[in-house]
């Protein structure tokens, strides 16, 4: 029986997602991470019993724990399928890309590869930044949420896949770090563009040149020079 939901999602989104399940299945219990550590502390026993939920997370959950969730895993995922992986709005303003979504997928143990079970897609405004394009990619999964939660509160079989396949690079902390490494004879334009996208520090990753033995950093100038 579905007797206990998993959140893993960050603070200010576990109250919101918690009150739009248990409005649906008021005897569910909730258990919520908020990081890696967190949902390996969760007590083992409870997880055939269980559905696990990741909203917008970074977080990889390990291949024993999805194995052993009984009703399912499903990942709110903050791009379209065509942006796997991590930090997908980046990539997506970095190859001017038209259009981006968000994805709701079955977890499986290779990272935003698993069944998709629902997809919203929309056109990206013109002169949107990461920040704009992630604003509105989380409103799409929060969209989403409330649209499937009867569905991931009640219904015990697994939801149905649509057929749609991811595609396009994934991206991951390894790329996003090597698209801030700066190469000596990089054009203008491909300089403006990598700071535009990759100039605001997150993760700590800036933009660097190595100049003579030296390794220089790029530091944003103000807060109107981030995105």
């Amino acid at each position: 029986m579905l007797d206990n939901i998993i959140l893993l999602t960050g603070p200010v989104e576990e109250s919101a997602l918690d009150g739009a399940l248990r409005s649906h299945n008021p005897r569910l219990s909730f258990h919520a991470a908020k990081s890696l550590a967190e949902l390996e502390a969760i007590d083992p026993g409870l997880l055939p019993n269980a559905r696990l939920i990741a909203f917008a997370t970074p977080i990889v959950v390990p291949a024993r724990i999805l194995n052993s969730v009984g009703f399912g895993a499903y990942n709110f995922h903050p791009g379209p399928p065509h942006y796997p992986g991590w930090m997908p709005a980046h990539f997506a303003i970095y190859d001017r890309a038209t259009t981006f979504g968000a994805t709701v997928h079955a977890m499986i143990e290779e990272v935003d590869a698993g069944p998709i079970v629902a997809v919203v897609e929309f056109a990206i405004p013109p002169r949107a930044r990461t920040h704009d394009l992630e604003a509105l990619a989380f409103g799409q999964l929060a969209r989403l949420f409330w649209q499937m939660a009867k569905t991931l509160a009640t219904q015990t079989e697994p939801i149905q896949a649509l057929p749609i396949r991811w595609s396009g690079r994934k991206s991951t902390r390894r790329l996003y770090a090597a698209m801030c490494e700066i190469p000596l004879d990089v054009q203008k334009e491909e300089l403006d563009r990598r700071i535009e996208v990759f100039g605001a520090g997150h993760f700590g990753l800036f933009p660097t040149i190595q100049l003579h033995g030296h390794l220089f950093r790029y530091a944003p100038q103000n807060s109107e020079s981030q995105g």
